[in-house]
C-alpha cells in the first residue's frame, strides 16, 4: 500500500463476500470520511520535516573533489603524453651505446616524467594556495562577526544604563548616608584642649572685655584650623572600622569647609571606581619628586608635571577611560574631584614641607587623582 494513499477505518473496508451494491457503498463511505477528515495523518506523509540548521561563517564549506585546477594540469598532463608518445613514434634514437642502456633508460623516464610531476607540485601549491585564501576569509568574517557582537552588546550596554541614571544617584546618596551613619557610630576621645576650650572662651572674653560675635557667624569660622597631618591622614580614609585614629582624622576634615569638599569628592569617585573593581591599593605608582608637585601647584602643566601620573596599571586605565566616555555621572564626577583636589593642593602647598607633599602622595586620594588626572589628559 503506497505511502500516500488514506487509512480507512476497519470498519469501512470492503471484505471479499460483499456484493457489488454494498462495496460501492462502503467506498463511497470512504471517500466521505476521507473528504470530512482532509488533514488527518496518514502514513510517511505525517513525517515531520525539520530544516537543519545552518551553521553560519563557523560551517566549513564543501569542496568538490576535483576543481578546475586538477582538470587543468590532467589536460597538460595529457598534452605532454601525447607530445611524448608522437616524438617516440617519429623520432628514431637508435640503438644505446654499449654500457649505457640502464642510465638512458632512467634519463628517458626522467624525461618524460619530470614535467608531469612539476605540473602536478604546481596544481597543489595553487589549491593550497587558494584555501588558504578561503580560510582567511572565513577568519576575517568571523573577526567582523565578533566585532559587531561586540559593538552591539556595548550599545546595548549605553541603552541600558540611560534610565538607570536616577538609580545611581540613589546608590550614591545612599552610601553617603551609610558612611554619615558609620562615622557617628564610633566614639572617640578628644583632646584635652579642645575639651577646654568652651569654657576658657567665656574666661576670656572677660577678661578682655572683648564684644560678642555678630549674628550670622559661622560654625566653621569657630572650629580650629585643619592640621596637615590630619588631612594627610583624612585624605586616605581609614583602613578598617577599628582604625579610630583614621576615623577621628575624618570627622575634623569634614568639619573643615575645604577638606570636607575634597573628601565627599574623593568618596564619590572612589566608590564608582569600586564598581568596575579598581581600588587603589591594588595601584602602584611611580611617586614623583615633591618639586613636581611644587611646580604643579604653581599653575604649570603638560609634560613639566607628566610624572605625577605615575599610574602605569592599563587594565585600570582602560576600565577608567571607558567610564569616562560612556558614563556622563563618572565624567563629572571625576572633573568635579580633579578640580576640588586641584584647589585644596594648592592651599596645602603653601605651608607643607617636602615629606609631608611625599606623605599626600601615598595617600588613596592622590592615587585617585593620578589615575584620572591621567585618563583626564592632564599630563599630557
Amino acid at each position: 500500500m503506497s505511502a500516500d494513499m488514506p487509512v480507512l477505518p476497519k470498519a469501512t473496508l470492503p471484505k471479499p463476500g460483499q456484493p457489488q451494491a454494498v462495496r460501492a457503498e462502503t467506498a463511497a463511505q470512504a471517500r466521505t470520511t476521507t473528504q470530512a477528515n482532509p488533514k488527518r495523518p496518514t502514513g510517511a506523509a505525517t513525517a515531520t520535516v525539520r530544516p537543519s540548521t545552518p551553521m553560519g561563517v563557523y560551517d566549513r564549506p564543501s569542496e568538490p573533489k576535483i576543481t578546475a585546477i586538477e582538470i587543468v594540469a590532467l589536460a597538460l598532463s595529457a598534452v605532454w603524453f601525447i607530445g611524448v608518445i608522437v616524438f617516440f613514434a617519429l623520432v628514431d634514437l637508435g640503438p644505446a651505446p654499449e654500457g649505457t642502456g640502464g642510465i638512458r633508460f632512467v634519463m628517458t623516464m626522467l624525461a618524460v616524467f619530470m614535467p608531469v610531476a612539476m605540473i602536478w607540485v604546481a596544481a597543489l601549491a595553487a589549491r593550497a594556495s587558494r584555501v588558504m585564501r578561503e580560510e582567511s576569509q572565513r577568519l576575517q568574517a568571523a573577526i567582523d562577526a565578533i566585532r559587531q557582537a561586540y559593538v552591539a552588546q556595548q550599545q546595548g550596554r549605553s541603552l541600558a544604563s540611560e534610565p538607570s541614571v536616577t538609580r545611581k544617584l540613589d546608590e550614591i546618596a545612599a552610601a553617603a548616608r551609610k558612611t554619615e551613619t558609620a562615622l557617628a557610630t564610633f566614639t572617640s576621645s578628644r583632646e584635652r584642649d579642645e575639651a577646654q576650650r568652651p569654657a576658657a572662651l567665656p574666661a576670656a572674653a572677660g577678661q578682655d572685655d572683648q564684644a560678642d560675635l555678630p549674628l550670622g557667624t559661622r560654625s566653621e569660622d569657630m572650629t580650629p584650623p585643619l592640621s596637615r597631618p590630619d588631612f594627610i591622614r583624612a585624605l586616605h580614609f581609614p583602613e578598617t572600622e577599628h582604625d579610630e585614629e583614621g576615623f577621628s582624622a575624618l570627622r575634623k576634615a569634614l568639619r573643615d569647609r575645604n577638606a570636607s569638599q575634597l573628601v565627599q569628592a574623593s568618596q564619590d569617585v572612589l566608590t564608582l571606581l569600586s564598581q568596575d573593581g579598581i581600588y587603589m591599593d591594588d595601584l602602584r605608582p611611580d611617586l614623583a619628586r615633591p618639586e613636581i608637585w611644587r611646580r604643579f601647584a604653581a599653575g604649570e602643566r603638560g609634560r613639566v608635571v607628566a610624572s605625577l601620573g605615575g599610574v602605569r596599571d592599563r587594565s585600570s586605565l582602560a576600565l577608567a577611560a571607558g567610564r569616562m566616555k560612556e558614563d556622563p555621572i563618572f565624567r563629572d564626577a571625576a572633573h568635579h574631584f580633579l578640580r576640588r583636589f586641584d584647589k585644596a593642593f594648592v592651599q596645602f602647598e603653601k605651608e607643607a614641607s617636602d615629606a609631608e607633599i611625599s606623605d599626600l602622595a601615598h595617600t588613596r586620594t592622590s592615587r585617585a587623582f593620578m589615575l584620572l588626572g591621567r585618563v583626564a589628559g592632564m599630563f599630557d
